[in-house]
């Protein structure tokens, strides 16, 4: 699936898109919520949750279309292509995720059920997959982006730092990027 949500990461987040080691569980947001790093047998509810969100909902048809399916999905996190964060209720069901894309650095998706919005859940998953990705080398990441600047998205990434690259992608959608501070270095030895 690495390859489909890659390869269609601009049509998949549509006109809204989302060295420290692995990323630990943690609280997250003002709610009862828990942040942990995604496992595949999350992608299930990851794809129906795509087609419950407020602006750009794909549903699990379209996804099916693009080649994105829950099988396809939990291979690609098993494999590690598609590393990612989800943030669960005090219930345990999915409130959120937000996926990068280990070969590319790309944020492929950050997703939110509407009752989750406005929380700051959001900025927690994105903060989490930007250390996940910096923790495999990444020093600039991407992200497909809505040129309306009425959409939530287009605020969003700009007030957390992300940066126009003045592209778009094949979709129309405006490329952001963030830059990472580079890692602390070793001194030379004497």
């Amino acid at each position: 699936m690495a390859a489909a949500i890659v390869h269609n990461a601009s049509t998949l987040l549509g006109s809204t898109k989302a060295g420290c080691g692995p990323v630990a569980p943690a609280e997250c947001g003002p709610m009862p919520l828990r942040c942990r790093p995604a496992v595949p047998e999350d992608a299930p509810a990851c794809v129906a949750l795509r087609g419950r969100t407020r602006e750009n909902a794909i549903s699990v048809q379209r996804l099916q279309a693009l080649g994105i399916t829950a099988q396809s999905w939990a291979d690609d996190i098993r494999s590690g292509a598609l590393p990612g964060q989800v943030a669960l209720d005090a219930n345990g069901a999915l409130a959120g995720y937000c996926f990068g894309a280990r070969d590319s650095g790309e944020i492929v998706v950050l997703a939110l059920l509407p009752a989750f919005e406005g929380l700051g859940l959001g900025r927690q998953l994105l903060a989490r997959m930007v250390q996940q990705l910096a923790s495999l080398g990444w020093q600039r990441l991407f992200l497909g982006c809505s040129t309306d600047p009425a959409s939530r998205s287009h605020g969003f990434y700009r007030h957390l730092g992300w940066r126009s690259t003045g592209q778009l992608d094949a979709n129309g959608d405006e490329i952001l990027e963030l830059h990472l501070p580079l890692a602390e270095t070793r001194p030379e030895d004497p």
